[in-house]
């Protein structure tokens, strides 16, 4: 048995050491919000936050995580309501939506690190992240409205 702590609850999950975490999360745990794109780590899809730090969970084994906070698309807010996501939706930034929660979770770790980015830190960041419907610019747009959001709450404070 592996525990770990999935969005604030205890897991603890009987799977071999190496089984990748997108795996874990999708099948043991069963939350679906985490896609599978390309199995190695390329594309994004799978991005979650561990120790709060953006990881590619498809290429994490679960071995890597024992003990650690794992924190999913399901789990980032409990009203979906952090700033990326409102962000998110009033640019209508998915069409497909497939990469979406990779994408989101990639830029809520952005602007934790760097609050307020500039177009080439939201590029240097996001390129990992890959969208087929090619919705860049409105990614780009969403991180930097969803950046100004948190520094006009933190203004509020």
């Amino acid at each position: 048995m592996i525990k770990l702590k999935v969005n604030g609850r205890d897991v603890s999950v009987d799977a071999d050491a190496d089984t990748p975490l997108l795996w874990v999360i999708r099948d043991e745990i069963g939350l679906m919000g985490t896609k599978f794109g390309c199995g190695i780590g390329m594309c994004g899809a799978c991005t979650v936050h561990v120790g709060g730090q953006a990881t590619r969970s498809c290429i994490t084994p679960l071995s890597a995580v024992a003990g650690a906070s794992v924190t999913t698309i399901e789990g980032l807010d409990e009203t979906d309501s952090h700033p990326v996501q409102e962000a998110w939706r009033e640019l209508r930034v998915p069409q497909c939506g497939y990469c979406q929660s990779g994408q989101i979770m990639q830029a809520a770790a952005l602007l934790k690190d760097i609050p307020d980015p500039s177009d080439d830190d939201i590029d240097a960041v996001m390129t990992g992240n890959l969208c087929r419907c090619m919705t860049y610019l409105r990614i780009r747009k969403a991180v930097r409205r969803a950046a100004a959001t948190n520094r006009e709450a933190n203004s509020n404070v």
